[in-house]
């Protein structure tokens, strides 16, 4: 009965507990609904199964730079490296899936890339007590350098077969994101995925804990670095070769994103769903405003105004409160 009764009791607080922490982002929650049902109403095709694979592939990029981004800001961290490391992954995949590598070997190659580099980014972060922003400011031309030098001009190739089933007209990007997702779930349970918030919120104390807070966020950095690779793997396979700037936007929208999620800068503030909650909106926003023959200026200062006013509510309402 004792074993019974505090599973029974953690089973209980669990969704009290994930209510909380969706309070500061219900508001766009709502907004994001709001722009669901404005693209399907002009764009029916959502509702069928290529449109919605046209989509989700059109958001899939987006989401992992999110992911990415909101994993290092969790730990009290950032990195305006996203970009370059995005166009970093697509042209190792475009000068390698169709060499001696292989697919197989190409993929490889993309993964250890973003987990060497991120974890490298991290150590010098942590061990050497260095601002993240100016590692990653630095890391940005660095790595932007070698993606330039690997391939100077768009080209390379991703076999068609990839392009096809990655981008055509199965809901595969989906899919990925849902295992993504899943595998986010997983490694939270994990003692480093425990210390993920602890090492962000307040990291002396958890030091002083027997927390492994230095672990935790070189980690953090390792991931972010995998899924910024991946992210550029899925764009060459969406253009069916590499770019080296392809990326530059993914780095401030990445923040972007991350913070309309309700991802707080200074660590320990946020969830995962959120920032994936955020890259839908920028998704969102895109598209519908293409819809309504707005100016390129014009959703550029929309896309400003919404998000201002997604991360303002929930303040106002503290405050009123």
């Amino acid at each position: 009965m004792n074993t019974v009764a505090p599973s029974g009791q953690a089973g209980a607080l669990y969704w009290p507990v994930q209510l909380r922490r969706n309070v500061g982002v219900r508001s766009l929650f709502a907004v994001v609904m709001a722009f669901l049902v404005a693209y399907g109403f002009l764009f029916p095709g959502l509702l069928t199964a290529s449109g919605f694979a046209k989509f989700t592939q059109s958001w899939f990029p987006l989401a992992l730079v999110a992911m990415a981004q909101a994993i290092l800001m969790l730990t009290g961290g950032i990195s305006l490296a996203i970009g370059a490391m995005v166009s970093l992954g697509a042209v190792i995949a475009a000068t390698t899936m169709t060499g001696p590598l292989g697919i197989a070997g190409g993929a490889a190659a993309v993964a250890l890339t973003g987990v060497g580099i991120g974890a490298a980014t991290g150590f010098i972060v942590v061990k050497l007590r260095l601002p993240a922003i100016v590692v990653t400011l630095a890391g940005s031309f660095i790595i932007g350098g070698a993606a330039l030098l690997i391939l100077p001009r768009p080209g390379g190739a991703i076999p068609e077969w990839l392009s096809d089933l990655l981008a055509g007209n199965t809901p595969a990007a989906f899919v990925l994101l849902m295992l993504i997702v899943l595998l986010w779930k997983l490694y939270l349970a994990t003692p480093l995925g425990l210390s993920l918030y602890a090492a962000g919120e307040n990291p002396v104390g958890a030091y002083r804990s027997g927390v492994p807070v230095d672990g935790a966020r070189i980690a953090a950095y390792a991931i972010s670095g995998l899924l910024c690779t991946g992210a550029g793997l899925f764009v060459a396979a969406q253009t069916g070769s590499g770019d080296p700037v392809i990326g530059t936007a993914f780095t401030l929208n990445s923040i972007a994103a991350a913070v309309l999620g309700g991802i707080g800068f200074l660590g320990g503030q946020g969830t995962m769903r959120g920032a994936l909650a955020g890259s839908l909106l920028l998704s969102l926003m895109i598209s519908v405003m293409f819809f309504l023959g707005f100016t390129p200026v014009a959703q550029y200062v929309a896309q400003g105004l919404i998000i201002i006013g997604a991360v303002a509510t929930p303040q106002f309402r503290k405050v009123q409160q």
